[in-house]
């Protein structure tokens, strides 16, 4: 088997259309799921990984007015080589009014807006570490009532799965997941079984 078939064999875990409104739903419903949730929102809307969410500063995301940036230079991201080249992602506008909404939430609870204090925080005020945020996509998992579970990577899986559904354009997939080889971004063209149930939902028989 040749190294591209074999990549092509391996579909990513990705959540269902359901299931992420679910997720969705149900971190966005509880105030105090909202963390939690403009954090799922990030990762859907971005594919970022979750050491880089939980690294990122208030710098990163806003400007000087508070304002949730559209385009966010990594400082910390998965490096493939000694001197890799700057990363950055592009937010979409949802996500971005969620974040809008995280920053007047924490100005409103006194945490700290320096350039260089956590976007994302622990209870304890700290920076929320990935442990911690494993534990939280566990426990919305648990409230969002799935059958099945995920690892919190499965919610970049499903980003990029999403953005290749939307534009079968293979390369803007591999831009979007921060891919050096599209051999790696081509495991997203893999159909899945809701492609293939809308596929033969209307098939003539």
């Amino acid at each position: 088997m040749t190294a591209y078939a074999d990549t092509i064999a391996r579909a990513p875990k990705t959540l269902t259309e359901l299931e992420q409104r679910l997720l969705l739903k149900a971190s966005g419903e509880h105030r105090d799921g909202f963390r939690d949730h403009v954090i799922f929102s990030l990762a859907m809307g971005t594919a970022l990984r979750e050491h880089e969410i939980v690294a990122l500063d208030i710098g990163d995301v806003f400007d000087a007015d508070g304002k949730a940036r559209r385009r966010i230079q990594l400082r910390v991201f998965k490096r493939s080589s000694d001197e890799p080249a700057l990363q950055e992602v592009v937010l979409p506008d949802g996500v971005r009014a969620k974040l809008d909404k995280l920053y007047r939430w924490k100005k409103r609870s006194g945490e700290s807006l320096g350039t260089s204090a956590p976007v994302f925080v622990s209870r304890r005020g700290n920076r929320l570490s990935l442990r911690q945020l494993r534990h939280a996509f566990k426990v919305w998992q648990q409230r969002a009532g799935f059958e099945r579970s995920f690892c919190f990577h499965a919610l970049r899986h499903t980003a990029c799965s999403n953005l290749y559904r939307r534009t079968r354009d293979i390369r803007l997939t591999q831009r979007f997941a921060r891919h050096k080889s599209m051999l790696t971004t081509s495991i997203y063209a893999h159909p899945s079984d809701e492609d293939l149930v809308r596929s033969v939902r209307d098939l003539p028989c």
